[in-house]
């Protein structure tokens, strides 16, 4: 396969009502969805476990790996239920209210969380419905706090409440957390994504959770970076996550605006010298949810987030509950595909690479570009080497990446610029496990005789693991 024939960067689609049938699920994959979100803030067990089977036959139907998501609700504030909308115009009053307090006066609705009281406090700013309103703090008591309109809007049922800048005693793992990640364990997810993560020491309590719940497919944690405190303890964040995650809706309302495209390619650029594969996710289609094509606006957005060299691309409500989710892939494929052609940031370049064996995938990638290799073919038992070569961010040469079991390829989907394929290990002759890897790609048409490949290995030969690099002419 030619390299200008193949897209680097991964894509993302949250499904929900417009895509959870066999169906459209079907299109998704083959449309080019690599992996497949499931956000738990809206899900139910029954619907997660009929989804998940409907993608693993399809995975086996098509021979394709795709990734599981699954992303959970995390720590949110949100209103209580109300009757009507209540309409809010700038200057007036508006009171939240925990533990069943109902105001002798006004405008008021309820808050689901006890402690709302405690851990705000006056002049702070409130922001309901993922931007829509945003209010100031006057005053408080024990069980309300009283606000002032900033600007026009209306309040529903189960808004969500943004807190810019205060630090809310809310755990990081819920128990509705807990329920919904073993859930994901039951039925075999390959990522975990953690919300509103404020420290490293939220991704070590949910590590720590995922042990004491062993299954045979442990999934691998994204850290979603979605407010200032993870913002500034970003770098301990991700040498303690497995992916990261710009989050960039509630990270937009908790930062200044104008600072979120620093905070983005700040990310990205440490995500790739510390070797974090990272998502750039949110709002990046969002007027294709009734629109049938971008704004200019939008095709830059996704333009940038390919030339920094993310790993992968997000849809949200573009494939929950838009009107075109197949043409949301098909737009971001055409586009990364053109500006994968015009180069990248390379941040890679600056790499911290702490082991030999990362060095050595660093020089076989190297060796791959200078020779302008037609593949490089990544032998891995665990995922690691595939890892490794994804980030050094070849230039010139496709990475097919085999590993010998199914779940091990799904938590490859991912990686920039890698194609998880399964092929049978030869743990007693491994040039024997390359030479069916590369059969299969020539039957699959992706290799033919003459062309030039180099061949990254770390399979068992005997009892031992051997790792090694060469350089193969097909014949």
């Amino acid at each position: 396969m030619s390299i200008n024939g193949f897209r680097k960067t991964k894509i993302i689609a949250t499904l929900g009502p417009a895509t959870d049938s066999p169906e459209m699920l079907e299109r998704l994959i083959l449309a080019g969805a690599n992996v497949l979100r499931l956000n738990m803030s809206h899900a139910k067990p029954e619907w997660v476990r009929r989804v998940v089977q409907d993608i693993r036959i399809l995975c086996e139907r098509h021979k394709r790996a795709v990734g599981i998501l699954l992303d959970t609700q995390g720590p949110s504030i949100r209103t209580g239920e109300v009757a009507e909308k209540i309409p809010l115009s700038v200057g007036e009053h508006f009171t939240f209210t925990v533990r069943g307090k109902i105001p002798a006066q006004g405008k008021w609705t309820s808050v689901g969380y006890d402690q709302f009281a405690e851990d705000v406090h006056a002049g702070d700013t409130l922001i309901v419905d993922n931007g829509e309103m945003k209010m100031r703090i006057l005053s408080k008591t024990a069980d309300t706090v009283e606000c002032e309109v900033l600007t026009d809007g209306t309040i529903g049922s189960r808004r969500h409440i943004n807190l810019p800048g205060v630090h809310v005693s809310l755990p990081a793992l819920t128990e509705k957390d807990k329920e919904d990640i073993q859930l994901g364990l039951e039925v075999g997810v390959d990522y975990i994504a953690l919300s509103f993560v404020r420290e490293s020491q939220d991704i070590e309590l949910l590590r720590a959770f995922l042990k004491q719940h062993p299954s045979a497919h442990q999934p691998q944690i994204v850290a979603k970076i979605e407010h200032q405190f993870a913002v500034n303890h970003f770098d301990a964040i991700a040498r303690a996550a497995d992916v990261i995650m710009v989050a960039r809706g509630d990270l937009g309302i908790e930062c200044n605006y104008e600072e979120l495209p620093i905070i983005q390619r700040r990310i990205v650029k440490t995500c790739q010298q510390l070797g974090r594969p990272v998502i750039v996710a949110t709002h990046m289609l969002e007027s294709m949810i009734q629109s049938p094509t971008p704004t200019r606006a939008e095709i830059t957005d996704v333009a940038n987030a390919v030339f920094e060299q993310s790993d992968a691309i997000m849809l949200s409500g573009e494939t929950t509950v838009g009107k075109h989710p197949l043409g949301c892939i098909e737009v971001m494929d055409t586009i990364a595909r053109r500006i994968e052609r015009s180069g990248g940031t390379n941040y890679q370049e600056k790499a911290e690479l702490t082991s030999s064996r990362q060095k050595l995938v660093r020089s076989a990638v190297g060796l791959a570009d200078d020779i302008k290799a037609n593949a490089m073919l990544v032998f891995t038992k665990r995922g690691h080497m595939a890892r490794f070569a994804s980030w050094m961010r070849p230039r010139h040469s496709v990475v097919y990446a085999f590993t010998d079991r199914w779940p091990t390829a799904d938590g490859l989907t991912l990686l920039r610029g890698i194609i998880p394929r399964v092929v049978a290990f030869n743990a007693q002759n491994p040039d024997r496990t390359v030479d069916a890897a590369v059969t299969q790609l020539m039957n699959d048409g992706l290799l033919r005789r003459g062309d030039t490949v180099v061949v990254i290995t770390n399979m068992a030969s005997g009892e031992r693991i051997v790792d090694g690099v060469k350089i193969r002419t097909l014949d």
